[in-house]
């Protein structure tokens, strides 16, 4: 399980810094700007002001990307398709990934055991990813 949930993190780590890094060098005020859904800048806000207020839990509450929700990952992609379109085959193709990896995510969040094909399954679509994006 300790493995599974690794594989998790480092994958949606992975994802936070692409998009931090290819937006960032599209326009540095990028968080501020359209590109970011409003739906999603609003969430993110709100989840690092209520960690703020609650203080008493330690932690990185600096950056406001790691308040994005895995799905809003995928729609602030989506929203900036042209930064990256050379990385990504398609729109779907990054849907699909995302959408199950946030299903195993949540799972394995909520302390419930993926079966070894849905493990392997996982794995495969990370292994996708760090493919497709060159890592």
């Amino acid at each position: 399980m300790s493995r599974l949930y690794a594989i998790i993190y480092c994958f949606e780590a992975s994802v936070r810094d692409l998009i931090r890094s290819r937006l960032a060098d599209a326009d540095p005020a990028w968080w501020d700007s359209a590109r970011v859904p409003r739906k999603v800048r609003d969430t993110a806000t709100t989840r690092q002001k209520d960690a703020d207020d609650n203080s008493w839990l330690e932690g990185q509450s600096r950056d406001i990307l790691g308040f994005v929700d895995f799905g809003g990952l995928t729609d602030i992609i989506v929203n900036n398709w042209p930064e990256f379109e050379d990385l990504i085959p398609s729109q779907h193709w990054l849907k699909q990934r995302l959408d199950e990896l946030e299903r195993a995510r949540n799972y394995v969040a909520h302390n419930r055991m993926l079966t070894p094909a849905e493990f392997a399954r996982l794995e495969m679509y990370v292994g996708d990813w760090n493919r497709q994006v060159g890592l």
